[in-house]
């Protein structure tokens, strides 16, 4: 950086001031207290976390500044935002403000021109004009370089975008870092949307969703910090190795305490882990397989069967039968010994009207204790203890007795039973009932059944006074309508953010087909959808490449937008004998690594085929990392990982593996896959094949 240009010199004396501005906050706290006095422990916490925010702004204060004339004052003011707000020890007035704040997002909306502009404010709505806005990049507390997006008065030709493809033009590691400093307007326009609505994003490849959905945690956090906490909070995302990849964000945000998980392994934490989970594998999967003949992906496919509302609407009538039938039409009265007998209608009374309130499971246990109480006081009547004893052993043999015999509310056995019944094939497919029967038979359900397990296991148990404040539902077009009514449930008001790419569907077979379907878990004043076409990931020659195989996904989606960062053009590589595989693979990697990229992954299509490829590799001399089903790291360098579990991650150069008619046919699925792949690129990608190139990039 020029140190003779004056806005430099400027902003370096202000980045100095702020610096020692946070060392005086800093020694004002005072060293640690390690003593017993409760009062002060709680006192030290909050010190603690104050301590915590100056050394994360310490690193980097701000990232930008927007010069704002507000109406009716004098002049413009020079505000700094940063991911932490931070106000002058000695007047409280607002050093480096939120990004959250109201105000900061003037720094995301205004795009340019000298037209006034407001922002909503808790006192109302504040107008006036923007005279400056900037971009700082600071690192090692210096400042890397300034770009000014927008200066009244100026020509501002072509600035707007120069920050931005000098931050998309860093190179990765093994952790997605937040986009604070380049949330662009479409994305602040979600971020900032109000809590009680369920989001619903289509967003193509390397359009940032995933980031603006913490962000958008992030900042709901700080707008309602009265009415909702991180610990009511919860992420799902695909799968444990991707949870690893986002990790860093939300603590990068000064965001702790939000759980991350799968739905996998929460709806087995809700079950008690009372069912067997078989793994859904590229290789025992008939759509994530090689053949040619795959089974057609309609609402009668098994997986979206048991995802649909429809299928919700059968399980509800199924419960409302079970609650109507579980006494009988005459309640068998308690007989405890010869002559005392609790009626059965007193035990209706009891089970119908004082106990109607609750959920079915926790109704049957009252009702038998219940019971127990009604014979412990006959008991008591018993004057006599050697015959009180004895009707005690006998009475209590038989509630025992009367207790088993009443229905179990249990959740796995009565999904089992709708699929054994003889009306089973009346009101589901057939093929949905034959296959899922088989797998309850051997005692395993699959991924898809866990919706409708968790449903029914709510319905008869209660939500076990746990609710959340937001949901946060990653690759949300491999989910289920089910899935999302389930997440609902736990919810007094819908807050969600849903996001995902149909393009990307790999799990067609058990998600979705349009977003209707998951808006229709919605009412329509409580859900909106977004659409985000822009992709910041890839460069101009990636997505325009990637745009070949998008028709092919028959999702009817239009091209992605890419940003204007050029880089050099696809590769596509014909091999013509198997021995020039390695030689190929050893010129990628070590070309790409002379080239400064840090993440090199090689796709390939199945797990079978990653774990042959990683053993030829490691046998010429190449270190690679393999990633396989239940991972729970993605660790960076260079990767060898099949293309369904690629979905989410991103590498400074992708080389897809086998591109060939026989891995990537030209159907649907087999293009969502290869558009995933392809997608995964930000600065490099080739493809190589033996035999005749995909014809979905021909």
């Amino acid at each position: 950086m020029e140190t003779s240009n004056p806005t430099y010199r400027e902003e370096t004396q202000r980045l100095q001031e702020t610096f020692e501005e946070i060392e005086r906050q800093r020694a004002a706290i005072g060293p640690v207290y390690r003593g017993q006095d409760f009062t002060e422990q709680l006192l030290e916490e909050k010190r603690e976390e104050y301590r915590r925010r100056l050394a994360l702004l310490g690193n980097e204060p701000y990232f930008g500044r927007i010069d704002f004339h507000e109406d009716g004052k004098a002049a413009a003011v020079p505000l700094y935002i940063g991911k932490r707000g931070m106000d002058r020890a000695d007047t409280n007035e607002a050093y480096v403000i939120d990004w959250r704040a109201p105000v900061a997002s003037l720094f995301y909306s205004f795009i340019g021109g000298e037209s006034p502009v407001e922002y909503e404010a808790p006192e109302g709505t504040i107008g006036g004009s923007v005279y400056l806005k900037r971009n700082l990049s600071i690192r090692d507390k210096a400042l890397q370089r300034i770009v000014d997006s927008y200066e009244r008065g100026g020509d501002n030709i072509g600035l707007n975008d120069e920050f931005l493809l000098y931050k998309l033009g860093d190179k990765k590691d093994n952790k997605l870092r937040d986009i604070v400093s380049t949330i662009q307007a479409e994305q602040d326009a979600i971020i900032r949307a109000t809590r009680y609505k369920a989001l619903i994003i289509q967003g193509a490849a390397g359009s940032g969703k995933t980031t603006v959905a913490l962000h958008r945690l992030a900042f709901l956090l700080y707008q309602y910090q009265q009415q909702m906490k991180a610990e009511r909070m919860i992420i799902f995302a695909p799968n444990t190795m991707f949870l690893d990849y986002i990790s860093g964000v939300l603590p990068e945000l000064g965001v702790g305490n939000v759980e991350q998980t799968t739905f996998a392994a929460w709806a087995l934490d809700r079950l008690n882990a009372n069912v067997r989970l078989v793994k859904d594998t590229a290789e025992g999967n008939v759509w994530f397989s090689l053949v040619a003949d795959r089974p057609p992906i309609d609402d009668e496919t098994p997986g979206r069967f048991k995802g649909s509302l429809a299928f919700k609407e059968k399980l509800d009538e199924k419960l409302r039968d079970m609650e109507q039938s579980f006494l009988g039409d005459e309640p068998p009265a308690f007989e405890a010994w010869d002559g005392k007998i609790l009626p059965g209608s007193m035990v209706r009374e009891w089970f119908e009207v004082e106990y109607r309130h609750y959920a079915l499971a926790p109704r049957r246990e009252r009702l038998v204790a219940r019971i127990n109480r009604w014979l412990e006081m006959q008991l008591t009547a018993i004057g006599d203890p050697k015959i009180r004893k004895e009707r005690s052993k006998t009475a209590k043999s038989k509630l025992r007795t009367y207790a088993n015999k009443l229905q179990k509310a249990d959740a796995l056995e009565l999904y089992k039973s709708l699929f054994s019944a003889p009306d089973a094939a009346a009101w589901m497919p057939a093929k949905v009932v034959k296959e899922t029967h088989a797998y309850l038979k051997k005692g395993f359900v699959q991924p898809e059944d866990l919706p409708a397990l968790v449903w029914i296991h709510v319905a008869l148990n209660g939500r076990e006074n746990l609710s959340f404040d937001h949901v946060v539902v990653d690759e949300a077009q491999d989910v289920s309508p089910l899935q999302i009514a389930v997440l609902n449930a736990f919810m007094n008001e819908p807050s969600f953010t849903i996001l995902g790419d149909l393009a990307q569907g790999i799990h067609a077979y058990r998600g979705v087909q349009r977003w209707e379907e998951l808006a229709a878990v919605f009412d329509d004043e409580h859900n909106s959808y977004h659409a985000l076409q822009q992709s910041y990931r890839s460069t101009l020659e990636i997505i325009e490449f990637a745009n070949r195989i998008l028709p092919h996904t028959n999702t009817g989606l239009p091209a992605a937008t890419p940003v204007f960062r050029s880089g050099d053009p696809v590769e596509i590589v014909r091999l013509e004998r198997e021995e020039e595989r390695l030689p190929f693979i050893r010129g990628f990697v070590e070309s790409n690594r002379e080239r400064g990229m840090h993440t090199i992954a090689i796709i390939g299509r199945t797990d079978e085929a990653c774990e042959k490829l990683h053993a030829e590799l490691s046998a010429g001399g190449i270190e690679a990392n393999l990633i396989s089903e239940g991972q729970t790291q993605y660790r960076g360098g260079v990767t060898i990982v099949p293309v369904y579990l690629s979905k989410g991650l991103e590498f400074d150069a992708v080389l897809v593996a086998d591109a060939n008619d026989r891995h990537y046919s030209s159907n649907p699925q087999d293009a969502k896959l290869l558009y995933v792949g392809c997608t995964r690129a930000l600065h490099q990608l080739a493809l190589y094949a033996y035999g005749e190139v995909t014809p979905l990039v021909r």
